[in-house]
């Protein structure tokens, strides 16, 4: 594994932020608020990664375009009412990051989230200069699409069999099939290594700092 990459590209929620179980809280809120039935935490799980809105087709298909917008702004109202700090960051990340960007890797981020609600987690985590590149699904399209992945590639001129995805999702996964990418599972966010091993990624990790063990 040592100087097969020379682009890491990560996920945020689930797999650098320790995240889910607040995105879960402030989904099953907003369902509350806007009289919407309650979607199991397993459910809920399973559509971290994607887009927000992505994410209501699949939970909230039934919802016409006024209450879908009334719950979106529940979801972001309870979302973004607690500050963001690098306490939120699952143990050791920073210090991983930064020992990669010494080892000379280019770093990426790939997300779901939507430019202003990374914007502001990049900036309450202290973590904006420890990435070459960003990119966020209202930006591109959302996971599984490729997009988000391919125009990083381009961007940063790397071939794509010097790039590796690392996820905690389905979606991370299946995107990094769509786009013909090697890919890393992290088993501390959304999904199980069971559903994780049916896009074939070349290791499965219990936490994303064991990265550095690999590397």
């Amino acid at each position: 594994m040592k100087n097969r990459f020379d682009l890491i590209v990560f996920d945020w929620d689930g797999t650098l932020m320790d995240s889910v179980d607040w995105i879960v809280s402030c989904l099953m809120l907003a369902a509350r608020e806007n009289n919407c039935n309650i979607p199991r935490e397993q459910e809920i799980k399973n559509i971290i990664g994607l887009s927000i809105h992505k994410a209501m087709d699949i939970l909230f298909s039934e919802l016409d375009d006024i209450v879908r917008q009334q719950f979106i702004d529940s979801y972001s109202k309870a979302f973004f009412a607690r500050e963001i700090t690098d306490n939120d960051l699952f143990t050791g990340v920073k210090d991983m990051l930064l020992h990669l960007k010494q080892q000379g890797y280019q770093l990426a981020v790939a997300t779901g989230k939507s430019r202003h609600g990374l914007d502001k987690a990049l900036k309450g985590t202290g973590l904006k200069d420890f990435f070459n590149t960003t990119k966020c699904a209202d930006e591109t399209a959302s996971k599984p699409n490729p997009d988000m992945l391919n125009i990083i590639v381009e961007e940063l001129d790397i071939s794509k069999n010097r790039v590796v995805l690392i996820g905690d999702s389905i979606h991370d996964m299946e995107m990094a099939v769509n786009a013909d990418v090697v890919s890393i599972a992290v088993l501390c966010g959304a999904n199980s290594q069971a559903q994780m091993q049916a896009y074939n990624p070349l290791f499965n990790l219990k936490k994303t700092t064991d990265l550095l063990d690999i590397l």
